[in-house]
């Protein structure tokens, strides 16, 4: 009896133990929709691996939407160096770009940019991607879309988002104080680079759908020059969100789940 009783108890731990595991899967993981296109992080003005580290870590292991496939690392001459994680075959593949160069103009960025997604068309046959920029992230993101459009090298961008990105500049004088590089000038309000994005306004795809994200409490891009992408993005293509939300700063953009919820909605079915 008391074997018999040792087995019962044996028995019933194994069925808890299956139990916890089976109902401790995120949510996410098990009934939310999958991002089908490779999805590319673009950081933005002296962004680091850490800029969309921790996003792409609650993405892939706290949520279970995807995993970071592939990491870029682009030197200051636009070498490349790959880090293929053997992930995203089957899953939504997340994809990090680091630029070694991260004070360099728009212009450059965007060429490394278009560098990386050219290698992604040939050597992973990967025809649509989506992009996510942070700051200056997504004003790179904007000119290279706008910029590199040869289909049979670059693969077509379906979706974009921009996350506290300054299409009208950075409105503090004091910025300027203490940053001084190529891309600071490029920062500037009234900046040739931020112009020719509004003049080049015809090369956005029509079929290009984008979102934009704001905090009032970004004192960096702030809302007014956020919204400035409506002078580049045609309206019946560009959705804003605007959070209201005073301790929400600039660098705090990517590191809340509000954001994450934002980007992963919009990535997956275009609503919010």
């Amino acid at each position: 009896m008391k074997k018999k009783h040792i087995i019962s108890t044996a028995v019933l731990v194994m069925i808890f133990i299956m139990v916890f595991l089976v109902t401790d899967v995120p949510k996410a993981a098990k009934s939310e929709n999958k991002i089908e296109t490779p999805t590319v992080f673009v950081h933005g003005y002296k962004g680091t691996v850490n800029s969309f580290g921790n996003m792409l870590n609650r993405f892939e292991n706290m949520y279970g939407w995807g995993n970071k496939a592939i990491v870029y690392d682009v030197s200051r001459t636009g070498h490349m160096t790959v880090y293929n994680l053997g992930k995203g075959k089957r899953e939504s593949a997340f994809v990090q770009v680091i630029f070694e160069d991260n004070r360099a103009s728009i212009e450059d960025t965007s060429e490394w940019l278009a560098k990386v997604l050219a290698h992604m068309k040939r050597v992973y046959r990967i025809d649509t991607v989506n992009l996510v920029g942070h700051s200056m992230g997504g004003l790179v993101s904007v000119n290279t879309i706008q910029t590199y459009q040869d289909p049979s090298k670059y693969p077509r961008v379906e979706k974009l988002i921009t996350i506290g990105s300054p299409f009208d500049g950075i409105y503090s004088k004091e910025y300027f104080q203490i940053n001084r590089d190529p891309a600071t000038v490029d920062l500037k309000p009234g900046a040739g680079a931020l112009k020719l994005m509004r003049l080049n306004k015809a090369a956005v795809p029509d079929n290009l759908q984008v979102l934009s994200i704001g905090s009032t409490g970004d004192m960096v891009a702030m809302p007014e020059s956020v919204l400035a992408i409506r002078k580049i993005i045609s309206q019946d293509q560009l959705t804003v969100k605007m959070i209201t939300e005073k301790a929400l700063g600039h660098s705090a953009l990517h590191e809340n789940e509000k954001v994450d919820r934002m980007v992963y909605s919009f990535l997956t079915d275009g609503n919010n």
